[in-house]
Parts: structure tokens; sequence; C-alpha cells
């Protein structure tokens, strides 16, 4: 209401649509300063005669450009500026009524030097009369042979060019007749007549019908879109987007088209192409569902460039083994800031021109060395959002684990600190590492053999405990090297129920006894112990049998699924996690993995939930104890024995569900989930 205060309406003016000029008026813009005045005492009376002589020669006639032997003229040419004029009117306001009449043509009249060219042929042609007059003599000595040769049909291809082609255009347009107009100046009785069909001529209405629409109806008549314009304009790159049609789209589709084309990008870079006014926490919510954390920069998820279905153009190889490719190329720049491409094209099995492509999304080469990540680190991002980088944290050590089986790697024990790096510390090959992990699993080995005689010395001091088995191994941290030795077994031999496993009973772990002289984490009463228990106990509800690796993959999903500040954040350790899942009910089962086997420490650790309170339970535990026994089982057997310890025989359905709930069928033998090597 204010404005419209401050803005009053002065006068209402009626507009008639006039249309006795509509098909004929045209709007000529020329700048009428270029016409030629011979008089004038500016006017070069001797360049003007050299220029009429130049163009027309000595002799005058009828095709002559200057009759007068004088430039007394410029020529003007016409071009059309637009291809559609529907929009543009002619107005003329008289007596407090405004008049349209729309126009037909627009054009822009320029000044035309074609007289240059034609004395430049002029010319062109009396050099060439003068050498051949001299030369004539010497042409009638040099007859040559010449072959005459029949033109070909023109084909329509081959017409559609030529007329097309520019020479055509130009040709046609100097063939063209000119039409000789009359001009009647401004105040001539002639210009006076005609400026009256620029006025309604029934002030009735009735021509006037075509005004009696909506606002709506009138303003689309009066700014028609313009269909023609559009269809002149060049059409742009499927992959080209302005920044302007870019703020149309939802938030979440525009940080997925940035970072689909820029593929590597700081968080302070993305901010900025958004725009100020966009909140930071959407754009973190939404950049996580397109990309990953790579030293505190962002770099596109590769099945947003590889999607489902698609291939490579170099190799046909399909969509997803490009995505782990790829993911192993992110994967590696996330531990160090170099990458050799020869590693990843002998890890990955893909060819050169793929994995260059790899490369050249997020880094850049450097010759003798490799190549480096394209961004340096954003310590800043770190620091500001360390709840964001744990998540990332945790989602990169699936994606590890996966590509670890994937690829059999062995995992890097050494972790690289990217903080404050500079250059590459030198690329360490494959001999070196080994030679560091051998070194590394010596000195672990003796840590550990300490802590377990003293364990040991604190257990035997408390009074050992009648009927417990204790492995002699200890629960080591994520790569860490494990001490090879038979369990030494103090417990009678008797039924499956009596044997324990984990060197303790079912009802102490429960209970909250103390683990091999350590208390247990299942009576801890902090908020991160109950939280683990509770998520433990979910997962083996789920599923009965996981391996170690199998059940950390899960723990980082659960965590990358958690909000920011949650108390699992706090940090949850190997031996922690481990200590928990035995005491949530779960037994360890010492499978006798072959001692060729490529399963690393983590998957060769199996847990399984020992008792769910369902009439599987005592099925489960006698499947459980073959495979303590077994690596690898047939169908007979399993059937057999448990026909045997329970007494009845089982359906076929009872022992499906058994064997669905803890193992997996390859090869005609059954194995324990997780456990099988292809």
């Amino acid at each position: 209401m204010a404005n419209e205060e401050d803005d009053p309406v002065i006068q209402e003016i009626d507009v008639y649509l006039a249309k006795s000029l509509a098909e004929k008026l045209y709007l000529f813009q020329v700048e009428l300063e270029m016409a030629i005045d011979t008089l004038n005492p500016n006017y070069c009376r001797s360049k003007g005669e050299q220029i009429a002589l130049n163009v027309d020669g000595a002799c005058a006639d009828e095709t002559s450009t200057y009759s007068s032997k004088l430039m007394d003229k410029q020529t003007f040419s016409s071009s059309q500026t637009t291809s559609n004029t529907s929009r543009y009117a002619a107005a003329l306001y008289r007596q407090g009524e405004l008049h349209l009449t729309p126009l037909h043509g627009i054009l822009q009249l320029r000044p035309s030097f074609s007289y240059l060219d034609k004395a430049d042929a002029k010319h062109r042609e009396r050099e060439a009369a003068n050498e051949g007059d001299s030369s004539q003599d010497e042409a009638e000595e040099d007859v040559k042979q010449i072959t005459v040769r029949f033109s070909r049909p023109e084909s329509e291809q081959a017409r559609q060019r030529r007329v097309q082609s520019y020479e055509f255009l130009q040709k046609k347009h100097a063939e063209e007749p000119w039409v000789h107009l009359h001009y009647y100046s401004l105040r001539d009785s002639r210009s006076e007549h005609e400026r009256q069909y620029l006025l309604c001529q029934g002030s009735n209405g009735v021509e006037n019908t075509e005004l009696v629409k909506s606002p709506s109806d009138y303003l689309m008549m009066l700014m028609p879109p313009s269909q023609e314009e559009e269809k002149d304009k060049p059409v742009a790159p499927s992959n080209v987007l302005s920044m302007a049609q870019l703020r149309t789209l939802p938030l979440a589709d525009q940080i997925k088209i940035l970072m689909k084309n820029v593929k590597v990008m700081p968080f302070a870079n993305l901010m900025s192409l958004l725009g100020p006014s966009i909140d930071s926490v959407a754009v973190l919510r939404g950049i996580q569902k397109v990309a990953m954390l790579v030293q505190g920069n962002w770099v596109v998820k590769s099945d947003i460039l590889y999607p489902k279905d698609s291939s490579s153009p170099h190799s046909g190889v399909p969509a997803e083994v490009l995505c782990r490719g790829r993911d192993f190329v992110m994967w590696k720049f996330t531990q160090s800031r170099w990458v050799v491409r020869k590693e990843v094209a002998t890890v990955t099995k893909l060819c050169a021109e793929d994995v260059k492509d790899f490369l050249e999304h997020m880094a850049v080469v450097r010759i003798n060395r490799g190549w480096e990540f394209v961004l340096p680190p954003d310590g800043e991002f770190i620091k500001k959002h360390p709840d964001v980088v744990q998540r990332q944290h945790m989602l990169w050590a699936g994606v590890q684990a996966k590509l670890e089986k994937v690829y059999n790697l062995v995992n890097e024990t050494m972790p690289k600190k990217l903080d404050g790096q500079s250059g590459p510390a030198g690329l360490v090959s494959g001999d070196q590492r080994v030679q560091v992990a051998k070194s590394r699993a010596q000195q672990n080995s003796m840590l550990l053999a300490q802590e377990l005689q003293q364990r040991k010395e604190q257990v035997w001091a408390s009074g050992a405990l009648p009927g417990v088995r204790i492995k002699e191994e200890p629960l080591s941290e994520e790569g860490e090297e494990e001490e090879e030795g038979e369990p030494m077994d103090t417990a009678p031999s008797g039924d499956h129920h009596s044997r324990l496993t984990n060197g303790l009973p079912a009802g102490r772990v429960a209970g909250g006894d103390s683990f091999n002289g350590l208390p247990s984490p299942g009576c801890a009463s902090t908020p991160v112990a109950q939280e683990l228990r509770t998520f433990v106990e979910a997962t083996f509800q789920r599923q009965f049998v996981l391996t170690l690796s199998e059940l950390k993959r899960l723990f980082n999903l659960h965590l990358a699924s958690l909000p920011p500040g949650h108390t699992l954040f706090s940090g949850i350790s190997d031996r922690m996690l481990q200590d928990t899942v035995l005491a949530a009910g779960c037994k360890q089962i010492l499978v006798p993995f072959p001692p060729q086997t490529a399963a690393s420490p983590d998957e060769q650790k199996v847990f399984a939930l020992w008792e769910s309170g369902d009439i599987s339970d005592q099925h489960r535990q006698v499947l459980l104890e073959i495979f303590s026994k077994n690596y690898r089982v047939r169908r007979n057997m399993i059937q057999s024995r448990l026909t045997q310890e329970c007494g009845e025989d089982l359906s076929k359905q009872e022992v499906d569900k058994v064997l669905k709930d803890c193992c997996v069928s390859y090869g005609g033998m059954w194995y324990l989930k997780g456990t099988v090597q292809s």
C-alpha cells in the first residue's frame, strides 16, 4: 500500500490498434550524417573524381556507378536486425490517445563499399590486359594439349551444399534487382497523408475488437513468445548449464550438477557458487549424498559419473567395475598425496585409458614422481566439521574393507598423516612395505607374548576356573600379528554344550564375570558400552554368524547413519568390539582354515550367536560344533550329525533353515558365512 501511495496514477490513456499499414510499415535505422554533400568546403573534389575514375573508368555509360564522374552518392545496404518483429510497433500519440501500428520489418542501413571492390576488379583487368599484350607471341608458341572432361550430374547433397555456400548467397544477393524509391520529406503533403494511416480509422471500437480481451491475453498479443528466435539460438551442449538456470533447480540437483562437472571441489568454493543465502548445513547434508571427503576436499562419487547400465568408452567394461576401480584410486588418495598409475592398473586390472581417466578426475601428473592430488588438504574444513570428517572416515573404512576383499589387498599398518605434508616423501616399493610389516609384526609379537603371559599369571593367581578352555592367542587389534598355537583344553570331553570355544561358560559371560583377568565390557554401564551392546545384539539377531571383518563393516555403516555428536563417535577399538560380542552371548568359532588361505586375520575370527531363544538354537549349536573342527562340510554329513545329536529325524525345511542362518554353499560344499574363499 505504501508503494502505491508513493506512485499514484497521473493519467489514463486509451490505446488503439491501427492496422492500415500493418503489412507495409518498415522501420529503417540509418545515420543521416553519412549523406555526401559535394558542395561542402570539407569535401575533397579531387579525391571524389579519382574514386569515380577508378570505379567507372574514363568512359561513362548507363552502367556507370557515378554518372557525374564524381563520387556524389553513398550506397546503403540493409540487414535484418531480428527475425521476429511481431513484438514491435510504431506509436503515435495524439489528443490523449495512443495509436499502435505493428511493424512488418526492421532494417539497418549501413554504408556499402562495393565500389571499392569494383575498382579493384577494374585494376586487375587492366593489368591482365597489359600482360596479355606483351606475352601474346610467347603464348602462341606454348601450345599445350588439354583434356576435355564432362561434369558429373550434381547430387542432391552437393546441390544443397552449393546453395548454402557463401559464394552462392553473395552471387544471389548481387543479382537481386534494385527498386527505385522516392523519398518524401517530413513536411511534404504526401508524408502527411501517409501519416494519417498510423491513426486508428474507427474510434467506435469496430477495428479494435482485438483489444477487448483479458489483461493476460492482451499482454500475450502485445508480447508473443519468440518461437523463431528460440529456434535460431544455437543449441548449447547437454553438459553446459548457466548459473542462472542452475539456481532455478532444487539444492540437491545444484550440488549434483556442480560436483559432476567439477569433480573435485573444496567446500568453501561450493558455497560461493551456490550463493550466500544457502544454508551451509543443508549443503553439508546434500554434498555427502553425491561426494566423498578426500584430504578435506569433496570428490564426486563414482556412481554419479558411471551410472548403472553404462560402460567404459575405451574398453567396454561395465559401470560396476569402473566404480570399483575409481573408488580404489580415491581410497589411495585418502592414504597419500601420491599415487602410481602402474600400481592402480596392476590392482584393478583395467586398461590404461580407464585408469588415466580416473586419475585426471582428481590428480595432476608430475614427471618422475607419479600423480599428485589436485588440491591441497583443506585443514580448515577438517577442524571446523569434525563430525562430518569422522563419518566420512567410517564410510571409507567400509569401502576399504570391500576393496580388500575384492582385490585381495594387504592391510597397511602404517597410517599416513596428510596434514602439513607439502610434497611426496618418496614412493615406497612393495618389498619395502613387506619388510616394514615384518619388523612391526615381530615387535607386536613380543609385546603380545608378554601381555599374554601377564594375563595368564593373573588368572592362575586368582584360581583356575574348572572347565575353562584358554585359547593361546590374544584378541588383537586390526593389523597386529597373532601367535599361532593349539588351544589348551582343560575340560573333560563330553557333550557339545559343555565345550567352551571362548574359554568362558555362556552363563558367566552373560553375567559379567571377568574375562581372562579383565572386566567384561558387558557389565559396563557407560552410555558408549550400552549403545555398542545394543548394536551388537540387534546385529546378531539378524545375522547369526559374522566374521570380525564383516562386523566392523556393518558397524562403520551404522556409525555413518548416526547423527553428528553421537556417543559412539567417541572411538571404539577392535578389542572393545570383540569383548562386547562375547559379552552379548556370542561365541568365537575356531574354524580350521587351510594353511594356504588368503583370508585376513579379521576374516578368520568368526563369531556366532549361541542362544537366540528360538527352537533352532540346539540345531545351530550342533552345526557350529561341526564347523569348529571342519573348514567345509557336505550336506549329508551335517544332516546325519544333526539327526544323531538331536535324536530325531529333521525335515528338509528345518535343515534348510539352519543352513540358511549360518552357512553358504559354494562348489557343492557348505561353509560358515564369511569364511568361503573363492
